[in-house]
């Protein structure tokens, strides 16, 4: 299964264009791209359109198999403490969520887990297949809650840490039980009774 930055790669050399020229066409920096190449980030929506049409791609083929591209991204910054806990939300990370979408549809918890390189999951396997090493780094690097919510039609992944709230609104619905969006792997947890029942 090909990434969206693999996709992009291959679309830009089909159509004849270094990453310097396709930065040029689409008034970005060459380190921009190169950073979507890497799957290091994804262009806002607008770039994608453009990259679409200079590639001669569709838009869900550069999304598609799991690329769900995230935008309109919203980081606020919080207190954790601030939000209370109570009988029905045991962490307050659920606090959280629903004091940003209080008129959510569903709040689906996510597991999240670093989709490895084949260098990474080759040294996993080698000298630390029990441990999960780079996981362990990833989960350090960028502690904090995952969820799905979806409101009036609209979905969005929400990642709650100690010190942000951070929405970013999908473009592709996801259905799955397990997604990839950029390095990452996300599995649906059971639902929690988070959304108030009319």
């Amino acid at each position: 299964m090909m990434t969206f930055g693999e996709k992009l790669q291959n679309a830009r050399k089909g159509a004849g264009l270094s990453q310097e020229q396709l930065a040029e066409k689409l008034s970005v920096s060459r380190s921009a791209v190169a950073k979507w190449e890497n799957d290091n980030g994804m262009p806002d929506i607008d770039n994608l359109k453009a990259i679409a049409q200079l590639l001669d791609v569709s838009i869900d083929y550069l999304l598609e198999n799991g690329s769900s591209l995230e935008f309109e991204v919203m980081r606020e910054s919080i207190d954790i403490n601030a939000f209370e806990k109570s009988k029905k939300r045991k962490f307050r990370h659920d606090t959280v969520v629903l004091s940003k979408f209080p008129d959510a549809d569903s709040i689906i918890p996510l597991w999240r887990e670093k989709k490895l390189s084949k260098w990474e999951t080759a040294f996993e396997w080698i000298l630390s297949p029990a441990f999960g090493v780079f996981d362990f780094i990833d989960k350090v690097d960028n502690d904090g809650y995952y969820c799905l919510v979806e409101r009036k039609g609209q979905q969005y992944l929400v990642n709650v840490s100690r010190e942000f709230v951070t929405s970013s609104k999908l473009v592709r619905r996801i259905d799955e039980q397990k997604f990839t969006i950029g390095k990452h792997r996300f599995k649906r947890l059971d639902p929690q009774e988070l959304v108030e029942k009319a």
